[in-house]
């Protein structure tokens, strides 16, 4: 695997529909080397951090092959950054990485946390009002992740990925269980198991008190 492009957003202004946001959505691929820190990449801007970045999303990575189907299914080449990703990295399908797993990206760890939720945003950034509907049912979420070891990153570097040892559930049973959440109290349970980001442990652990009350 290797890091084959490094993309940073800067503020921009988009309609949702609903209102005018500024967004940090829009990301180009970065020259020469960027510094990671536990809160993200230096020089990336993240306008909507009650929902994205803090450090258990502070980097958000992509896989080629995400791309590569996105590609095929909308008949457009898509470049590195267009879904606001931080890392673009080859041989990686997001959906299939579990909440756990670590990516070393040349001196930095990462440690994937979340799947990437649509919103109103990335459908505004992709210029059509249905994105959110064909995000979810694509499947492909990308996924969030906390930075253990800081450092410097360029593209070129590579990336060695190592799967969580314990107990865990992929990216993509996470992102569905988003939208149709256990309602046992196992399947709950085996979920919060796993080190998922803050905001979904919320999330869960609000749905676990409701089952186990009821």
């Amino acid at each position: 695997m290797q890091l084959l492009s490094i993309n940073l957003g800067q503020e921009r202004t988009v309609n949702t529909g609903k209102q005018v946001e500024k967004t940090g959505i829009f990301k180009l691929p970065a020259e020469g080397p960027v510094e990671v820190t536990t809160l993200g990449l230096v020089g990336d801007c993240i306008k909507d951090q009650k929902n994205h970045g803090g450090p258990d999303q502070a980097v958000y990575v992509y896989g080629e092959a995400d791309y590569a189907w996105w590609s095929a299914e909308l008949g457009q080449t898509l470049a590195p950054g267009t879904f606001g990703d931080n890392l673009t990295i080859s041989n990686l399908e997001s959906a299939l990485m579990q909440i756990g797993d670590r990516l070393q990206v040349g001196a930095v760890l990462l440690e994937v946390t979340a799947p990437r939720i649509p919103c109103a945003t990335l459908a505004a950034r992709m210029e059509d009002p249905q994105f959110v509907k064909k995000f979810r049912a694509a499947e492909r979420p990308g996924a969030y992740c906390r930075v253990i070891q800081t450092g410097h990153i360029a593209a070129g570097d590579p990336v060695t990925h190592t799967a969580y040892p314990d107990e865990t559930i992929t990216v993509g049973e996470m992102f569905r269980a988003w939208y149709a959440p256990p309602t046992d109290e196992t399947s709950l349970r085996h979920f919060l198991a796993s080190p998922m980001a803050i905001r979904s442990r919320k999330r869960f652990g609000k749905l676990l008190a409701d089952v186990a009350s009821s």
